[in-house]
């Protein structure tokens, strides 16, 4: 466990040292990667390619030139208690904030390998602590995992950031890497923090993406199902333009439109940066869904494959943005993938 948290560290400090002499790329313009270890010394991973500089401060680029952090794992009330697993709502530390959660701990003798699971949008005045994926908090805990739901900033318990909206949400991308490192972090004995993955729905697909991009190597596999756009402004075009959402207006005013910068919008879509991920990614997308098209992730799939990435689009058959006839069996799609590099 010391081994590869340090390399990750190491990595990342090798990583910002290099961004003083490096040049900017266009999207789909692969950038010269720096003569740096890899992410872990335990097996080979994709080396990163250094971020542009300078950096807009809202953009994926910054994130990848901060210090993230996450630590502070605490485990509260018990909410639930099963022959399987106990749930418990928790806290940790991310970036100073601190994250509200449920966990699902598996009975049985550990340790046991842990998901970070990203919900979808849900209004934060209307969320409560673990909305938003009880059907795979359970099955997955079920099965032997312990599963870490994070409420993201400004949800239920949670800490505010009252610019993250107008910033499109990318606080949530620190809050799912201060998860991991928090899991990685903790010395429960119930947790192997050197067997992470990344399960995220909808929105938090795109949470799933950031993340690969800025922090590779952190978490061995990742799983986005159902996920939005990987291009911020067709999610603004898709959910928030059509229903006169005033913080449309905002995020224009100061970042700009594409049309008028279109540097920005490129600097926040992770198919800018898909050369630097590094684990394998499943993508599930149902053919019917009507809420995320399904061509957003063929072009992610796209991006990722001509980059050499691992990725696989698995698409489901009649299923819309929920999943239901097939959830189960696309969980045993789920599941396996997990298996094959967690286990």
């Amino acid at each position: 466990m010391r081994v590869r948290r340090t390399a990750w560290a190491a990595a990342g400090l090798l990583l910002t040292l290099a961004i003083g002499c490096t040049g900017g790329g266009g999207e789909g313009t692969p950038e010269t990667p720096p003569a740096s270890a890899p992410a872990t010394s335990e097996r080979p991973r994709g080396t990163p390619s250094p971020t542009p500089s300078p950096a807009d401060p809202v953009s994926l680029p910054a994130l990848m030139r901060s210090e993230h952090t996450g630590s502070g794992l605490r485990l509260g009330d018990v909410l639930d208690r099963n022959s399987a697993y106990t749930r418990y709502a928790v806290t940790y530390e991310a970036n100073g904030l601190t994250i509200s959660g449920i966990m699902n701990i598996p009975e049985g003798e550990g340790p046991f390998p842990a998901l970070v699971l990203a919900h979808g949008y849900i209004d934060p005045d209307d969320y409560f602590s673990g909305q938003g994926m009880p059907r795979e908090q359970d099955r997955l805990a079920r099965n032997g995992y312990v599963v870490l739901h994070t409420d993201y900033r400004n949800h239920a318990r949670s800490d505010e950031d009252p610019g993250n909206d107008v910033n499109l949400r990318l606080g949530y991308t620190e809050d799912v890497i201060g998860a991991a490192l928090a899991l990685r972090e903790s010395g429960r004995p119930e947790i192997d923090g050197d067997r992470l993955g990344l399960f995220g729905r909808s929105m938090g697909g795109g949470v799933v993406y950031n993340t690969l991009v800025v922090a590779p190597g952190l978490f061995d596999a990742a799983v986005a199902y159902a996920p939005v756009s990987a291009r911020p402004q067709e999610n603004i075009d898709q959910f928030q333009r059509p229903d006169g959402d005033p913080l449309v207006a905002e995020i224009e005013e100061k970042h700009g439109t594409p049309e008028e910068d279109p540097d920005f919008w490129r600097g926040v879509s992770p198919l800018t940066y898909a050369d630097r991920v590094s684990e394998p990614l499943l993508i599930q997308h149902g053919t019917a869904d009507d809420t995320c098209p399904l061509a957003w992730s063929r072009e992610v799939s796209a991006t990722f494959e001509k980059a050499g990435k691992d990725v696989e689009l698995r698409t489901v058959a009649g299923e819309g943005h929920t999943f239901g006839p097939r959830w189960a069996s696309e969980m045993d799609v789920t599941e396996a993938f997990f298996a094959r590099h967690l286990r």
